[in-house]
């Protein structure tokens, strides 16, 4: 037998090295047992009101998961790595390389697209599967290079929610319960959402009768709108249809207000913006009648498959740990969160990137947020959601100023109708 001696050098070394060779094996071993999910949202920056519930729902998901999952008959961990875009594109491109270079199985992606474009497009570069929702899948689909009538251009990246034909669904089967001269004036701005709705809705709703008066795109950040005002106010416009970020249009509803055109208008009718209480709150008495969208309500007839809760009972969780008023936003990122789970337990192997692309490819599963059926949607890689009519109004009771009532349920007739459309300036 030969005796190799070491001095305390080598020895310190090589036990150096095998302790670092044991702690690899050990974390590839913890990996091998672990899936891993990117999750990211506009927490903070002007979209902040698209994630101000997530840390909550996250919180609701984690305590669902803390035995983990089951797929093809292994027990997996499950990690949640969620990242704040802070409403930046950029920084949701650069998020989204780094959670990939992190070693995800999956990314989750929600709200707006200036978040949801810029991860997707990373994960589509990378190979990585990726699940969104939250805008208009048109914006996401087009927006990112898809021609019409081709074959998608996009082998990793899928997206569910409503898109402009609900949108114009919607409006189409609200808008006539208040009588109006049918003018729309139309606030869409240069970009993905403003580029997608011109290019789609205003034609959808010219032809159904409406005479549509657009001043023209202008650029977000815009601080001054007394050329759109003069033009509404000229046109009689009675019906206002905006797609802007909460910030301008806040500055453009108090320049209306301050201008007298809000006295003229029957029907302010909201997107992108007027979906949360936070913003209501910051308009004061201007929001009262506003009109909006509703991707989901907390009247919902669906139950989360993660976390067994029904939308009262996410939106009541919420209000009561908060102190502040329910939001849509509660499940339709529990949505997300729920469709990304079942396609991890419906993949062959949760570990591989293939196996889990290919599930969500042929996903056809109920979440809170209702079914998320990719076997069927409008083109490649999108599944259909709904959108409901949805206004303002004065609360009769309880500790919020307004209610959030349902007007209208064209697009899921399963969702109770709680009230009707009334006029904006009544």
């Amino acid at each position: 037998m030969t005796h190799i001696k070491l001095n305390r050098r080598q020895f310190s070394g090589l036990l150096a090295s095998t302790t670092l060779v044991l702690s690899a094996r050990g974390a590839l071993a913890q990996d091998a047992d672990t899936i891993r999910i990117g999750f990211v949202s506009p927490r903070t920056g002007p979209l902040a009101g698209f994630g101000k519930t997530d840390g909550y729902v996250l919180e609701q998901v984690r305590a669902a998961l803390t035995d983990g999952i089951e797929v093809a008959g292994k027990t997996y961990a499950v990690e949640i790595l969620d990242r704040d875009t802070q409403s930046d594109p950029a920084r949701a491109a650069q998020l989204a390389k780094e959670l990939i270079n992190e070693g995800i199985d999956l990314m989750l992606a929600v709200s707006t697209p200036e978040v949801i474009n810029p991860v997707s497009d990373a994960c589509e570069a990378a190979g990585v599967p990726c699940l969104s929702t939250v805008m208009p899948w048109e914006a996401w689909y087009f927006g990112r290079g898809a021609k019409p009538g081709a074959p998608s251009p996009f082998k990793w990246t899928y997206h569910f929610g409503f898109g402009v034909g609900e949108i114009f669904k919607t409006y189409t089967s609200t808008w006539p319960s208040i009588e109006t001269n049918m003018k729309v004036g139309v606030m869409y701005p240069n970009d993905a959402d403003g580029n997608a709705v011109r290019a789609v809705l205003a034609p959808q709703l010219e032809e159904a009768g409406y005479t549509i008066v657009d001043p023209g795109a202008y650029e977000t950040g815009t601080t001054d709108y007394s050329t759109q005002i003069a033009l509404f106010k000229s046109e009689g416009v009675e019906i206002i249809n905006s797609f802007p970020i909460p910030p301008d249009f806040a500055a453009f509803w108090r320049q209306a207000a301050q201008q007298g055109l809000t006295r003229q208008v029957k029907i302010m009718q909201t997107a992108k913006t007027g979906l949360f209480p936070s913003e209501m709150e910051a308009m004061g008495s201007l929001a009262e009648g506003m009109a909006s969208a509703a991707y989901w309500h907390r009247d919902f007839p669906y139950a989360s498959p993660v976390t067994g809760q029904t939308g009262h009972e996410l939106a009541d969780g919420w209000e009561a740990q908060s102190g502040e008023q329910w939001t849509q936003q509660l499940g339709a990122t529990l949505s997300l969160l729920d469709a990304g789970i079942l396609a991890l337990k419906a993949s062959s192997d949760p570990k591989s990137k293939e196996a889990v692309r290919d599930a969500i490819a042929t996903l056809n599963v109920e979440t809170i947020g209702g079914q998320v059926d990719f076997t069927s949607g409008p083109v490649p890689n999108v599944a259909h959601g709904p959108i409901l009519g949805s206004q303002w109004v004065k609360a009769k009771d309880g500790p919020f100023d307004l209610d959030y009532v349902l007007v209208n349920n064209a697009t899921d007739p399963n969702v109770p109708i709680t009230s009707s459309l009334v006029p904006y300036n009544e």
